[in-house]
């Protein structure tokens, strides 16, 4: 008895492997494995990216933190913040430092004796402004990496479905339902949802990662924030 692998051979349909029938898809099936490599290549795009600058971020937001509890003087933070762009920290503190140079100017207009700031709630609503425009900085594009997590497979699934019905056509149309005449269809499917597969996996796995680090980097904005306005409340009010 000949075994279908044997059949398969002598029959020469997967005489190109899989790159044979990829170049042999229908067009769905085409336009399928094309929309997942575009997702993919996108996301590895992004992975890259944001791997880059969050981890310039973590190096940058310690190196802050140092300069920022050992300078005596805000205007010598605010010297190094050009060089710390990276970290979520600069933009909070920079906020925070305008607002204080603004109500201390307007005390000192007032005849007050010393620097003065006389409203710790408009400088919480900056900070806070600051930290979630910092946030959305940190999370932008992160999002894609989800949508193709979750999109991918279903776009696969479609193209696994939809190389089946052209099997099955197939059938219809040679009248005969041997392994030859199935096979490449089949084939044709099973490589739309390992497309799928390698697109969203990464994916996913990448965007629980980032997701992980910014709630890290969120953290650490928020306890800066209470931070510097301890440090403000002790001193100039």
């Amino acid at each position: 008895m000949v075994t279908a692998a044997v059949v398969l051979a002598q029959s020469g349909a997967f005489t190109g492997g899989t790159w044979e029938l990829v170049a042999s898809s229908g067009p769905v099936v085409t336009a399928v494995l094309i929309s997942l490599v575009l997702f993919s290549l996108v996301s590895w795009s992004i992975i890259i990216y944001k791997g880059v600058v969050l981890n310039r971020a973590f190096a940058q937001s310690e190196t802050f933190l140092n300069v920022f509890r050992r300078s005596k003087k805000f205007s010598d933070v605010n010297a190094v913040c050009p060089q710390l762009k990276a970290s979520p920290l600069v933009g909070v503190f920079q906020a925070g430092y305008v607002e204080i140079n603004q109500q201390i100017r307007a005390s000192e207009s007032a005849g007050a004796a010393r620097p003065t700031v006389r409203s710790l709630e408009s400088l919480s609503r900056s900070l806070v402004r600051a930290a979630a425009t910092e946030t959305t900085r940190l999370e932008r594009r992160v999002s894609f990496l989800a949508t193709t997590a979750s999109v991918t497979p279903f776009v696969g699934l479609f193209g696994t479905v939809w190389g089946i019905m052209d099997a099955f056509a197939e059938i219809g149309r040679s009248g005969s339902s041997s392994l030859v005449v199935v096979a490449p269809g089949i084939s044709e499917a099973l490589i739309a949802t390992a497309a799928g597969l390698a697109a969203a996996i990464p994916a996913a796995m990448f965007y629980n990662f980032f997701s992980s680090r910014i709630r890290v980097l969120t953290t650490m904005v928020d306890d800066f924030a209470l931070e510097f306005l301890n440090i403000i409340e002790r001193n100039f009010t």
